[in-house]
C-alpha cells in the first residue's frame, strides 16, 4: 500500500480531459488536476491551454 492510497489519493493523480479549442473548434486532450490545468498544452492551431496554478492561502501578517 503507497502513502499516498487513502481518501486524497485521487485528488493527487492529475487525469486526461478533452477541451474544445476556442480557436478552431478541435478537441485537445490536456491533464487537469481538481479541475484545473496542470501543463501548458498546445493546440494545432497555435493556441494554448495555459497552466492554472492552485492558489493557495494567504496568511495577513499583523503590524508589531
Amino acid at each position: 500500500m503507497a502513502v499516498l492510497d487513502g481518501c486524497e489519493s485521487k485528488f493527487r493523480t492529475p487525469e486526461p480531459e478533452d477541451m474544445v479549442c476556442p480557436k478552431c473548434g478541435r478537441t485537445v486532450e490536456v491533464f487537469t488536476l481538481r479541475g484545473r490545468i496542470t501543463e501548458d498544452t498546445p493546440c494545432e492551431c497555435g493556441y494554448v491551454f495555459e497552466h492554472q496554478q492552485l492558489d493557495s492561502p494567504k496568511v495577513e501578517k499583523k503590524p508589531e
